[in-house]
């Protein structure tokens, strides 16, 4: 796969990015499970490169309850406090809050919608939306849609997923396709 041409922002990287090009980004995903892991990591990286949250991957696992949303939601003071001294995660304490009270509200969704799946894929028809940019200066960082719907997240008490975070997230979860025309996975996810 090394001979194969990628999105150049993941040209130059290392493996582990390389990897979550190849398989993950862009791939539809509707696992609430999932859905909820990018949720926490994309929080996670506002104001931080990718690169860092990804490498920071599994702890966050490990410190997340596997990403069980009902786990989290019934985390603490102590838990907080538990996740400060986790240097395997970006410690701040603000962003660490924002994921137990944002399982929370991924619980009201689920609740009111049956899965957050239905939730966040009704947004777009249940159909990834397949941008087909050229380079990667037309791939915006923002859209009317990530503006809607962090409108809407946070309407419902989510924080720390702003128009830029929730596009990211659109993007990392497959509800829009961003790999540009000449990166093999553009052609094998617009099918």
């Amino acid at each position: 796969m090394a001979d194969r041409k990628r999105c150049e922002w993941v040209e130059g990287t290392f493996q582990q990015y390389v990897d979550y090009h190849d398989r993950e980004w862009g791939v539809p995903e509707h696992d609430d499970r999932v859905l909820f892991e990018f949720l926490v990591l994309e929080s996670a990286q506002a104001g931080l490169s990718w690169s860092t949250i990804l490498k920071k991957r599994e702890s966050y696992r490990e410190a997340f309850a596997g990403f069980d949303p009902e786990k989290v939601a019934q985390f603490d003071d102590s838990d907080v406090e538990r996740l400060m001294q986790n240097d395997g995660i970006v410690r701040y304490d603000k962003k660490i809050r924002s994921a137990i009270q944002n399982a929370k509200c991924f619980l009201e969704v689920q609740k009111e919608f049956g899965s957050f799946d239905k939730y966040i894929w009704d947004f777009v028809d249940h159909k990834p939306i397949i941008n087909a940019p050229e380079s990667l200066k037309e791939v915006p960082a923002k859209t009317e849609l990530s503006d809607q719907i962090a409108k809407d997240l946070k309407k419902r008490g989510f924080s720390f997923l702003g128009s830029t975070t929730v596009y990211a997230y659109l993007q990392a979860c497959g509800l829009v396709n961003d790999h540009t025309t000449d990166c093999f996975r553009f052609n094998e996810l617009k099918s």
